[in-house]
């Protein structure tokens, strides 16, 4: 049980120590089903969100669509209910941490095509509760975290590093890559205040060998560019 009297960071920070939150993937590709399975090994129970029904119903049939994630993991995590996936964005609203992995391809004038991210982070905002981590994973121009994500969250009420923590942390995955994967490549996190990037460090090191700590969101968005 995690005392009441803690400040919310404190207590997100013991609820990812005792493994007792729940975390939350927004979009399950290539980036999101490795890093949710990474976080089921690691003891967390993972409720997956993709707008795809397609891809919803394969993995809750336990089966893989991502050639670096064996079938056998996915069915093992489900049969255990370690792992939900859903199509249905009520399932966030239950979530302490919310890692949005959605695509960011480029349009034909080179520049990322943000409608992905823009409508995460609707959904998000409408499930959003106070004593929830936020991280953008997305790779996308600096700024966006700070600029499209803390202010519709902000305009539900919620105060990003007070109720609410808010980080950007970039996918590094390499598909098909036999010796780096999810949880042995080093992982760049930057949050919008000391206690966002002090909870973000803490969940991810939880599940990742290295987290490299970086000042900012715009520094983190800067180191994959």
């Amino acid at each position: 049980m995690t005392p009441s009297f803690l400040p919310m960071h404190q207590r997100l920070l013991k609820k990812i120590e005792s493994r007792s939150a729940v975390s939350a993937v927004i979009g399950l590709g290539y980036v999101g089903l490795p890093l949710a399975m990474e976080l089921c090994e690691a003891g967390f129970r993972v409720v997956g969100y993709d707008v795809s029904e397609r891809v919803c119903a394969l993995l809750m049939r336990g089966e893989s669509h991502i050639q670096d994630i064996p079938a056998a993991q996915v069915a093992k995590h489900v049969k255990s209910g370690k792992f939900v996936a859903s199509t249905d964005e009520k399932i966030l609203a239950e979530a302490d941490t919310v890692s949005i992995a959605v695509p960011t391809p480029l349009a034909k004038t080179r520049d990322p095509d943000m409608s992905y991210v823009l409508s995460a982070s609707e959904t998000v905002a409408r499930q959003a509760h106070p004593g929830m981590l936020i991280v953008l994973e997305s790779t996308t121009y600096p700024g966006t975290t700070r600029e499209l994500l803390q202010p519709r969250l902000e305009a539900e009420g919620l105060m990003v590093g007070e109720t609410v923590f808010l980080a950007f942390s970039p996918e590094r995955v390499d598909p098909g890559n036999p010796v780096y994967h999810t949880k042995n490549t080093p992982k760049v996190v930057g949050g919008i205040t000391p206690a966002c990037n002090e909870v973000a460090v803490a969940f991810y090191a939880s599940t990742v060998d290295t987290v490299v700590p970086v000042s900012s969101p715009e520094a983190a968005e800067l180191v994959k560019l």
